[in-house]
C-alpha cells in the first residue's frame, strides 16, 4: 500500500505538529492528538483533522444559554448533552465546527457531496494533472448484486470471476490514465511537438475510482448527522470506511456527545406509529400479522429483524 499522503503534505504536516501555538480558545485534548495526522482509508486514502472549534463544554455554554432556567434539573454536563440529544435539540451541537482534509475516490466523492450541510474546497482537475492513483477493492468486497436491495451487494465474487474484475479495474483505470496524460502532453511519442488538450477536457477521460482531495469544514450537528447515516452498516463499505475512521476522531473530540449520539442515534431503534401500535398488541400477548399491521412487506421486514 502507497503512503496516503505525499511527501509535500507530510512535510506541512510535519511542520505543523512542530510548530504549536499558545491559545486561550478552548481546546480538547482527543482532538488536540488527531490535528494534522492522516489516518489511512481505502488504499490510498486518509482523513485527517485540519481544524476545528468548540467541545463537549462548547455545547453546553450554548444550551444553558439558550434554555436558561429550564436546565437546571440537570445535573451534570453529560446529562445535559444526553437530554439535548434525546430530545432532538441540534442548535447547541452546531456551536463546535471541525475541518477535515480528505482524500477519496471520485464515486466515494460524489455520494458524500450529497450532505449538502457542510463547506467544501475540492481538489481541481481544471488547474492540476490528478495523480495516478485509483481505488482498487480488496478482493473481499467484491460482491454481487443484491436481489433484495437495488442500492446494495449480495454474495462475494470468488475465484476466476473476481479476478477478472481486478484485472479489469487495474487495466482500465492504468489504460484511463495513460491515455490523460498522452492527451495533455505537448509532446507525441516520437517526440513531434503538439498543443495537448486543455486539462478541464482532459480529465472526463478518468474513470470514477481515481482519488480526489477536498477540506470539507461542518459543524457538530451536521456531521453527526452524516455518521448515523454513513457509518451505518448498511452504507456502502467504501463510504463507510470514511465514517467509522471519523467516529473514532469524534469519540475522541466530545466524547460526552459522541455517547449520547451512539446510545440514542446510532444504536437506537425508532419505530413509526403502525410498529408501535404492534408491539403494544405483542406486549399484551396478541399474535400480530403483516397483513394486520398496516405496514408494507418491507417494512414488516425490517420491523421482524429488530424485534423478531
Amino acid at each position: 500500500m502507497n503512503t496516503p499522503v505525499s511527501a509535500d503534505q507530510q512535510a506541512e504536516i510535519d511542520a505543523l505538529r512542530d510548530s504549536p501555538q499558545p491559545t486561550l480558545r478552548a481546546v480538547s485534548p482527543g482532538m488536540e492528538a488527531h490535528l494534522y495526522t492522516a489516518h489511512p482509508v481505502l488504499d490510498h486514502g486518509f482523513v485527517r483533522v485540519v481544524d476545528y472549534m468548540g467541545d463537549d463544554a462548547a455545547i453546553c455554554q450554548a444550551a444553558r444559554v439558550s434554555y436558561g432556567r429550564g436546565t437546571k434539573s440537570v445535573q451534570n454536563d453529560e446529562g445535559l448533552i444526553r437530554y439535548l440529544m434525546r430530545h432532538w435539540h441540534s442548535t447547541p451541537f452546531e456551536m463546535c465546527e471541525a475541518k477535515f482534509h480528505v482524500k477519496l475516490p471520485v464515486f466515494v466523492a460524489r455520494q458524500w457531496i450529497r450532505h449538502r450541510t457542510a463547506n467544501v474546497n475540492e481538489y481541481s482537475a481544471r488547474y492540476s494533472i490528478l495523480d495516478r492513483e485509483f481505488y482498487i477493492p480488496q478482493p473481499e468486497q467484491l460482491a454481487a448484486q443484491s436481489r433484495q436491495n437495488n442500492q446494495g451487494r449480495g454474495e462475494v465474487l470468488e475465484g476466476e470471476e473476481a479476478q477478472r474484475v481486478l484485472s479489469l479495474l487495474r487495466e482500465d483505470a492504468m489504460r484511463s490514465y495513460d491515455h490523460y496524460e498522452a492527451m495533455l502532453s505537448q509532446a507525441q511519442p516520437d517526440g513531434t511537438p503538439q498543443q495537448g488538450l486543455a486539462r478541464e477536457l482532459a480529465r472526463m477521460n478518468l474513470p470514477a475510482n481515481i482519488y480526489t482531495q477536498w477540506y470539507w469544514k461542518v459543524d457538530l450537528h451536521n456531521l453527526l448527522h452524516f455518521l448515523r447515516l454513513r457509518a451505518d452498516p448498511h452504507a456502502q463499505y467504501e463510504i463507510r470506511a470514511y465514517a467509522d475512521a471519523m467516529c473514532a476522531i469524534v469519540a475522541d473530540w466530545v466524547p460526552a456527545a459522541f455517547g449520547a449520539f451512539r446510545d440514542y442515534r446510532m444504536e437506537a431503534v425508532s419505530l413509526s406509529a403502525q410498529a408501535a401500535a404492534v408491539l403494544r398488541r405483542r406486549l399484551k400477548g396478541e399474535v400480530v400479522t403483516q397483513e394486520e399491521s398496516g405496514m408494507s412487506a418491507r417494512e414488516w421486514r425490517e420491523f421482524e429483524g429488530d424485534w423478531g
